[in-house]
């Protein structure tokens, strides 16, 4: 009979050490944590959108009478739809079950055993992550004090091993975008440049309409912020269309279930109403930013995105990050040596930063 430990043999030896990725709490969880009312808790670590999805996804995923059959497995009526939202074809378009499952594809699809991929932290842990998973190597090129991309130390570390680039625009948890000739720097070296977009629409500003014209430029979007589907799991990059056809061949073939395609279509129908929900969150950011920025312990840095990130200047991140849970409220904590006493705190409805800096008012 098997042991445990004879399996434990035939486990991958480099996934035995590698860090898991950390994900955040659902409310009900943190709820039980420091036992306050789900209804009362502020979910402000997640960069999900307060104000939900389009109450038209809410209808049709009631309405929805396919359940009990597969999914389109190449999603032609989402990629269609898409194509009239990106104002690119749909040749070049491919949905994931978030941008989370499109990033291991793409590490899947251009990395062996051994093969480089470049990281720019701080930034998105899930590049590293699938990076592991894939046995690809890690060559982290640390961001500069301003957290701009230091595009001659990346050119300096590309060999021949070196596959992909990972570039968050705008990054997380930063909050600032990559401009356009940077990234055009390194799309000039050949190797793979990802630029992941999931916070686009809180910047407008993107790289998708040069795609069609550079055969190694990826660029990510998801509908987890700016949508309100997060829970549903949905993305979708835009790829040059020979990346497509093998992207095709090698993902799950039901990779986006009906569900998740049902919310997504629904979404691209209730524009106007999306549209009104980011502009509420980018008011709010502008408020938050201002309202932050009145503490004198705190350097807050600039976003683009539905966060900003925040250095505590006192020493006390940890306690403040602890206080404000004990008063049901989450933001994200960082300890690292690149966001030493940081914390980066999601964009909410107005109670919610009236609530956030009262708190942090009696907590310092």
């Amino acid at each position: 009979m098997i042991s445990p430990e004879d399996i434990e043999k035939l486990i991958r030896s480099e996934l035995k050490t590698m860090k898991a990725y950390i994900p955040i709490e659902p409310t009900d969880i943190l709820s039980q944590r420091v036992e306050i009312a789900e209804e009362n808790v502020i979910k402000l670590d997640g960069n999900e959108n307060p104000y939900g999805c389009s109450d038209r996804v809410k209808q049709a995923l009631a309405s929805h009478a396919y359940y009990h059959l597969y999914p389109d497995p190449e999603q032609r009526e989402l990629r269609k739809a898409l194509e009239k939202y990106t104002g690119i074809s749909s040749e070049y378009i491919l949905a994931g079950s978030g941008s989370d499952e499109l990033i291991d594809l793409i590490l899947r699809l251009f990395v062996a055993p051994g093969d480089k991929v470049i990281n720019c932290p701080p930034t998105f842990g899930m590049y590293p992550f699938s990076t592991d998973v894939c046995a690809g190597k890690v060559v982290s090129i640390t961001r500069k004090q301003d957290f701009s991309v230091n595009v001659s130390a990346i050119k300096e570390a590309i060999d021949k091993q070196t596959k992909v680039a990972f570039i968050a625009s705008p990054n997380n948890p930063s909050g600032n975008v990559t401009p356009e000739d940077t990234i055009m720097e390194l799309v000039k070296s050949g190797i793979v440049v990802v630029i992941d977009e999931a916070y686009f629409e809180f910047s407008n500003i993107t790289v998708a309409p040069l795609v069609p014209k550079h055969a190694n430029l990826i660029v990510l979007r998801t509908f987890s912020k700016w949508a309100g589907l997060a829970g549903l799991r949905v993305g979708y990059g835009i790829f040059p269309t020979k990346i497509v056809k093998y992207l095709m061949k090698i993902k799950q073939p039901y990779n986006v279930n009906a569900a998740a395609q049902v919310a997504a279509l629904e979404s691209l129908k209730d524009i106007s109403y999306l549209r009104g929900t980011i502009k509420a969150l980018i008011n709010e950011r502008e408020r938050l930013l201002t309202k932050l920025s009145q503490l004198d312990w705190l350097r807050v840095y600039p976003s683009q995105a539905n966060f900003t990130l925040c250095a505590v200047l006192n020493g006390k991140a940890e306690a403040i990050y602890k206080g404000l849970q004990r008063r049901g409220i989450f933001v994200r904590y960082f300890d690292t040596p690149q966001l030493k006493d940081c914390l980066r705190i999601s964009v909410g409805k107005p109670e919610h930063t009236d609530a956030l800096i009262a708190a942090l008012q009696q907590i310092c």
